[in-house]
């Protein structure tokens, strides 16, 4: 198998996914870090839901447009070109996607031993 490989973030995200589940896809990973697109459409975290990870993680929106909320209630607006850097253990949750087009993120996360 070749291992340089193309593929388009636009490419392939599945219909229909208000009402369902968000897409997660892993577009490469290793050991150490992985790459994820997420595909949200009206998607938000359940209440008083909080990721509470062991990974850092770098997000970018690369289409639609996303709202993050931190414990404290610090928020974020996001959408197309913004990005955060959330540390391992900080507690966040996605407190609301556009529901009237797909948010295309692009998330790294890092182990512990890596960030």
């Amino acid at each position: 198998m070749d291992p340089v490989f193309k593929h388009n973030l636009f490419a392939q995200i599945p219909g229909g996914l208000a009402g369902r589940d968000e897409f997660h896809e892993i577009l490469t990973k290793n050991p150490h870090a992985r790459v994820e697109r997420i595909v949200s459409r009206g998607h938000a975290s359940p209440p008083d839901f909080w990721y509470d990870q062991q990974e850092t993680e770098w997000v970018l929106v690369v289409a639609g447009r996303a709202r993050l909320r931190f414990e404290g209630d610090r928020v974020l607006e996001l959408g197309p070109g913004d990005h955060v850097h959330i540390p391992a253990r900080t507690r966040h949750r996605v407190d609301w996607t556009d529901p009237s087009c797909d948010t295309v993120w692009v998330a790294l996360f890092l182990s512990s031993d890596s960030a």
